[in-house]
């Protein structure tokens, strides 16, 4: 291991002892490691899944001529997906800025490297059964075999779920920082919230349009009014995030200072935070 890479100045906690170089690098990338990770995993997960199936919540009839429009409705793999910008807020808060954004971008690569290896796997040859028109025979729904299906499905949403991806994370990390600083670091709630709540909107927006108006992959009746439909689909998603965001101001209040002490990082109540050697040696802000 190289020893330029250990941090060698940490944040002096009176009630604890003070970790070797060894173990605070441990710590620090560990902690990192399982917060990157959990953000990529669910990336992945979410980026397979998509709009495979929507989630019907419940109907409302806004019009008798126009019965059961469904007002709330969510694609399964916007399930999974709040626990990112979690993820990059406890990123933002320990590491700083360079490494959310760094984290930001490795899952922009990893969207790109699950949408070739679905590209390729479809590419290649197989053990389908084809017609005399070289298409795929399809079973007796109609269907064509379930790996087709869903890579149809995955390239349909790849442009909206990767353009509104980029925008929704680094305005969350923007975001996040801006009031951060503009609190001095008090509030821990409200970056948290802050930057989650703007985020979300810009994604799930983004998201319902791009998916309608390229990949033509919503559930839209078309002989209702669309544009009532995509407000629909944008307001009851946003409404699902925004409840799913209040949720987690908890485990983020709770554990943010909890994983500085752990970390020999200043408090999030410290200002300017992070501090001076330990956050550069450290990959920190």
């Amino acid at each position: 291991m190289d020893d330029q890479t250990l941090p060698s100045s940490q944040h002096r906690y009176e009630d604890l002892p003070r970790l070797s170089e060894l173990q605070l690098h441990a710590r620090r990338e560990g902690v990192f490691l399982l917060l990157s990770g959990l953000f990529l995993g669910t990336l992945t997960m979410l980026n397979i899944l998509g709009i495979t199936r929507f989630i019907k919540l419940f109907e409302l009839d806004l019009d008798e001529a126009t019965p059961g429009v469904t007002v709330f409705a969510v694609a399964v793999g916007v399930l999974p997906y709040p626990i990112t910008f979690l993820c990059t807020d406890f990123i933002s808060e320990l590491y700083g800025r360079k490494r959310a954004s760094l984290v930001v971008w490795m899952g922009l690569l990893l969207n790109i490297w699950v949408i070739t290896i679905l590209w390729l796997g479809g590419t290649l040859p197989g053990f389908e059964e084809r017609l005399a028109d070289g298409s795929l025979a399809t079973d007796a729904a109609g269907r064509p075999p379930v790996f087709y299906e869903v890579r149809a499905l995955a390239f349909g949403a790849v442009v909206a779920s990767m353009i509104a991806y980029l925008i929704a994370q680094f305005v969350d990390v923007y975001v996040f920082h801006f009031w951060k600083n503009l609190t001095k670091g008090k509030h821990l709630w409200l970056r948290n919230n802050g930057s989650t709540m703007v985020s979300q909107l810009v994604d799930t927006t983004a998201v319902i349009l791009i998916t309608h108006y390229y990949a033509k992959a919503l559930p839209i009746d078309v002989d209702r009014g669309v544009r009532m439909q995509l407000l629909a689909f944008i307001a009851t998603g946003y409404l699902f995030k925004f409840a799913v965001a209040m949720l987690d101001t908890i485990p983020f209040v709770l554990c943010a200072p909890r994983l500085a002490r752990f970390l020999r990082l200043p408090p999030p109540s410290h200002w300017p935070s992070p501090g001076g050697p330990a956050a550069v040696e450290s990959g920190v802000g």
